[in-house]
């Protein structure tokens, strides 16, 4: 099955780069390319793509608006947005994956890492979690916020259930958490995707974002 992928990036000679590298695979095809957030949303709702590629420092409306309008509309619910940013400066990521961005990368990103992100947000089996990124994830995710969801929206999960949450959280994939649990991993995703009811998270991501506000994962240093 090929994942269909939208472009969103103020520079054009950075998405040609990356329309290059992309369609150099078979399982992906690039439907469009935007300039601005104002544009990414337009060509999203017009095309459905899989996976927005979307930068998040553009002119006019940025990526992270951008994103927040993609994910808060109930017809694009199929489209996983992955964030294209350099770690140590840019902020806005924790608020872009709240608003349910499926992950991120750096724009230092080895080629193979970027399809490897691509195709995993894609499948929305994990949260990215390199070293970099996790300590980012630590450093602002579990900064709580004034609307941050309370610990007790966790009660209505089993123990299991937030067993394999906070595993999500760490950065474990399906299969990690099921040799971890010695379980199958379909069992794990039918825990991830019950918690994710409960809890109404929209993907894997914000379920993520929801164990770091709770506290049912508490900052780590980072590996």
């Amino acid at each position: 099955m090929t994942i269909r992928i939208l472009l969103a990036d103020d520079q054009a000679l950075l998405r040609t780069t990356f329309r290059m590298l992309i369609e150099a695979n078979l399982d992906l095809e690039v439907v469009g390319e935007a300039a601005d957030g104002e544009e990414a949303v337009a060509l999203t709702r017009a095309h459905h793509p899989d996976i927005v590629l979307m930068d998040i420092r553009m002119p006019g409306v940025n990526g992270l608006a951008a994103t927040a309008a993609i994910c808060a509309d109930p017809s694009l619910s199929t489209t996983r947005v992955l964030i294209l940013t350099t770690f140590e400066t840019d902020e806005y990521v924790a608020q872009a994956l709240r608003a349910g961005a499926g992950g991120f990368l750096g724009k230092d990103v080895s080629a193979d890492a970027l399809l490897d992100g691509i195709r995993t947000v894609a499948a929305g089996d994990a949260l990215l979690s390199p070293t970099a990124t996790r300590a980012l994830i630590t450093r602002f995710l579990t900064t709580l916020e004034p609307d941050a969801p309370p610990a007790e929206r966790l009660t209505a999960l089993t123990t299991r259930e937030r067993e394999v949450m906070a595993l999500a959280a760490d950065g474990r994939s399906n299969s990690e958490i099921a040799h971890h649990l010695v379980v199958s991993p379909l069992t794990v995703r039918t825990h991830i995707q019950r918690a994710m009811t409960k809890l109404r998270a929209r993907d894997r991501t914000q379920l993520v974002v929801i164990a770091y506000q709770t506290g049912l994962v508490r900052p780590q240093p980072s590996r």
